[in-house]
């Protein structure tokens, strides 16, 4: 059964809620007599078009209202049962549960702020998935990872498609994670994957065969349940997309199971010369811009979908007595009239809004959509926040640990007490042939896993962090050479990152005798080995740390 755990009450909440939900009219017609490829493809080209969330950094604010238990401010984690609550996100992660890795890990892609794929993950639960594919792990050897909901290890004979751990969920998630996993290969059916343990570089079918095995089990073991319903409403009245697999289970049977090569019918087509009906936007949605530094501004695409809509919409900016001006249509004209034939157009019509504040504060105001025959009128929410330009300090680069022939890990310490929403990475590649290959890459935490490295004579990497679009100065530079770190002259380096509610710990080897201790001098935290990127978490405070390897105690302050 699902989820054994909840409360009556809150599953009474559920069905009451699945009983009344409604797949949007027309939102699937175009899948109508498709099979196989054909039919994939056509998904694809509803489930790609969505309105992008704001900003990576903005994701907790959105999962407040997608992962929380009925009735609570109780994190939905499936990748743990430790209890936290909102809308603190401390100890949690925002995690890409199809790995951002295997696309290369742009930031320009939908799949970045994709919520149909991103979940809230306690941190070491997270740290452990790293980027595996999901599996069955293989009881039979020793578990790398195993805290009653995620378990990583090796996997069974057969599966995991050449990388040396997989990911294996609870038994009540793995139908969940199925139908995401189902959503991603066919939503990012064109990107070319730069890891390829459960995908294959085509259209169709995507999925390679071991995967397609073991998500069609997990699927049918685990049908869809409450809350993947409830979740998948919620999202879409987010980004306006929804996962077609929730909304219909048997279509993996249509495309990887037992019904291929059968032609799918959704009993959603319209009759002839059909009643006009705007899909999307979605009434009472949010346009969401995130914080805007003073002088910067953000833009947005509003994403229109319709059928048998023949006459022109209008769109027009209300409601903004307070702020007027802070939020335009293209052209700086209010209102605008969107042609009908272009929303209804497989590929439908996005809007650019745009959101140019000129004094501090929240801001708000709201789009009314009206005519071309739909019934009514939809109003869309629009928010944006506009602060003050922040001045930001440096970063301090750490020499890289994990140094392997093709591959190492950049680390780095940011300033205390200032908010940053991502960092820069600026890599640097001295070639055999003297030439030089510079790269910037963002990262989300304070390291990140740099490949490729087999391809240089060594290589240099320095940092800075950014925040509303600012960047700080840069970090110093550290050089990493293939006989090791360079410019470090200890056997075991190690470094501390404190962050919210604990600490990540870095070091070049394994140490033993972990020991933290308070200002009193009383021992609140002993591990026997401790390996890169372990997280300890502490509640606020001073602390001090040692190890047998690092004598000199390491002070850090956990907010």
């Amino acid at each position: 059964m699902k989820y054994l755990r909840l409360l009556s009450a809150a599953l009474a909440l559920f069905v009451g809620f699945a009983a009344s939900a409604e797949i949007p009219k027309g939102y699937y017609t175009s899948l109508t007599g498709k099979k196989e490829g054909e039919l994939k493809t056509a998904i694809f080209k509803i489930t790609s078009n969505f309105t992008r969330v704001s900003s990576y950094n903005a994701l907790p604010s959105y999962f407040f209202k997608t992962d929380v238990y009925p009735n609570s401010n109780r994190w939905w984690d499936m990748y743990s049962d430790i209890p936290l609550y909102g809308p603190s996100f401390s100890g949690l992660n925002r995690e890409h549960s199809f790995p951002k890795s295997w696309w290369g890990g742009s930031t320009d892609v939908g799949a970045y702020v994709d919520l149909n794929h991103l979940y809230p993950s306690e941190m070491r639960a997270n740290t452990a998935k790293s980027n595996y594919p999901l599996g069955t792990v293989d009881r039979s050897q020793n578990i790398k990872f195993q805290n009653g909901i995620t378990t990583v290890g090796y996997p069974v004979a057969g599966q995991g498609g050449g990388a040396q751990y997989v990911f294996e969920p609870a038994d009540e998630y793995k139908g969940d994670f199925a139908r995401t996993y189902f959503y991603m290969a066919t939503t990012y059916q064109n990107l070319t994957w730069k890891y390829t343990y459960m995908v294959n570089q085509n259209l169709y079918p995507t999925l390679n065969t071991w995967s397609v095995n073991l998500l069609l089990k997990w699927h049918r073991d685990d049908p869809v349940s409450e809350k993947e319903t409830l979740r998948n409403e919620e999202v879409y009245k987010i980004q306006n997309n929804r996962n077609p697999f929730i909304d219909y289970p048997a279509l993996a049977e249509y495309l990887w199971g037992t019904r291929k090569g059968e032609a799918f019918d959704p009993g959603t087509a319209p009759e002839p010369g059909g009643v006009p009906t705007l899909v999307t936007p979605v009434q009472d949605m949010a346009l969401e811009f995130g914080e805007v530094a003073l002088g910067q501004s953000a833009s947005a695409q509003l994403f229109f979908k319709g059928t048998s809509i023949s006459k022109d919409l209008s769109v027009r900016i209300y409601r903004d007595d307070n702020n007027k001006g802070f939020f335009t249509l293209p052209g700086d004209k209010n209102p605008i009239t969107i042609a009908g034939q272009l929303v209804c157009t497989d590929d439908g019509y996005w809007l650019p809004v745009t959101y140019k504040p000129t004094a501090v504060g929240e801001h708000t105001a709201r789009i009314l959509i009206s005519g071309g025959g739909i019934s009514g009128s939809r109003g869309i929410e629009l928010r944006g926040q506009c602060l003050e330009a922040p001045v930001l300090s440096a970063c301090v680069a750490l020499p890289a640990t994990d140094i392997q022939s093709d591959r190492y890990t950049a680390n780095w310490t940011a300033p205390e007490g200032e908010v940053i929403d991502y960092f820069m990475v600026t890599r640097t590649k001295y070639m055999e042939n003297g030439s030089t290959v510079i790269e910037k890459l963002p990262a989300e935490y304070n390291f990140l896993e740099i490949d490729g490295f087999g391809d240089s004579k060594y290589e240099t990497y320095s940092v800075c962090s950014v925040r509303l679009g600012v960047s700080g100065p840069m970090s110093n530079v550290v050089t990493v050479g293939h006989d090791g770190i360079t410019g470090v002259e200890v056997d075991r380096p190690l470094s501390v990152y404190a962050f919210e509610g604990g600490i990540r710990i870095f070091c070049g080897q394994d140490h033993t005798g972990l020991n933290i201790v308070d200002t009193m001098g009383r021992t609140v935290y002993f591990l026997d080995t401790v390996t890169d990127g372990t997280v300890v978490e502490l509640p606020a405070g001073i602390y001090m740390l040692t190890t047998d390897f690092c004598h000199k105690p390491v002070k850090f302050i956990v907010k």
